[in-house]
């Protein structure tokens, strides 16, 4: 072969290289920022895939297999988030440091746990050391619609501040289920007492009036606070607030007194739609 010809291929064998470093860095740029599709995108993917699957199974060894790990997938999912409540929108992460032993990776994460929206951003630090791999959270900033209330703002401060994402993620569900719990309660109940229950400040405010129309200026305010303490535990407090006109709480100030501590019996004997139930009977009936 003349020098020409190995001049042709050693320009060809350069082209090759460059091309290969051009794409190794194009892959690296999107290995380091990579964006997760959420709970939805998955579901539709899957479904699209097992459409695929039934129209064109030519390669496949056990399509029928495929199919039913697929479906299986699909289940496993759904269980998941309505087990949960967690519903991620969006997920993105970027390597910022990276060398044989350490890893450090900025994440983005958005999502809805029931009806609570919340957005998250945090570093994560990995070192492998002994075949052992340690994960350490720093720089975590929670955004919460629910933050106004003083007791959840502080929940999130000291969650920020220690970077403990588990008891964030595991607080969060049992305090959007009680969230959504008070919620359909209310609802419930100004569904069916239309004429005695009002919500004043809707079915997110933490009260709701009981008025009996036959009686005019006497109502009873049931306060219902979902409280989340620094720690992470959440606990349902409902009291009893009645309001009765002058000459009504002359004539029978010993039985007005009496409602509050009776509410706070029948919650403990039968738990809180019952408690509101009777109460609701009670007042409608004029007793």
């Amino acid at each position: 072969m003349d020098e020409g010809g190995f001049q042709a291929y050693e320009n060809e064998i350069q082209a090759l290289e460059e091309e290969i470093r051009l794409l190794t860095e194009k892959y690296e740029d999107m290995r380091q920022e990579s964006t997760f599709f959420s709970d939805e995108e998955i579901l539709k993917s899957i479904k699209s895939f097992q459409r695929e699957t039934q129209g064109d199974t030519k390669g496949h060894e056990s399509p029928s297999d495929l199919k039913a790990q697929l479906e299986s997938l699909e289940t496993d999912l759904s269980f998941l988030m309505e087990f949960t409540g967690f519903h991620f929108t969006s997920h993105s992460k970027k390597t910022v440091e990276k060398t044989q032993n350490r890893t450090v990776q900025k994440h983005r994460l958005s999502g809805k746990c029931h009806s609570l929206s919340f957005q998250l951003e945090f570093q994560l630090l990995e070192m492998q050391n002994d075949e052992k791999i340690s994960s350490v959270v720093s720089d975590l900033s929670i955004v919460m619609e629910s933050r106004e209330d003083s007791n959840v703002s502080k929940f999130v401060s000291r969650t920020e501040e220690h970077g403990d994402l588990l008891t964030f993620f595991r607080s969060l569900s049992t305090y959007a289920e009680w969230y959504e719990h008070r919620k359909h309660t209310f609802l419930h109940f100004k569904a069916k007492y239309p004429d005695i229950v009002s919500l004043p400040e809707g079915l997110l405010g933490d009260f709701i009036i009981l008025r009996n129309p036959k009686v005019s200026g006497f109502e009873l305010v049931i306060v219902w606070k979902i409280q989340l303490d620094e720690e992470g535990t959440t606990t349902p407090v409902l009291d009893l607030l009645p309001k009765v006109p002058e000459q009504v709480l002359e004539q029978r100030m010993r039985s007005v007194e009496s409602i509050p501590g009776s509410f706070r019996s029948a919650l403990r004997l039968f738990g809180i739609e019952a408690a509101i139930e009777n109460l609701i009977k009670v007042l409608g009936s004029g007793k």
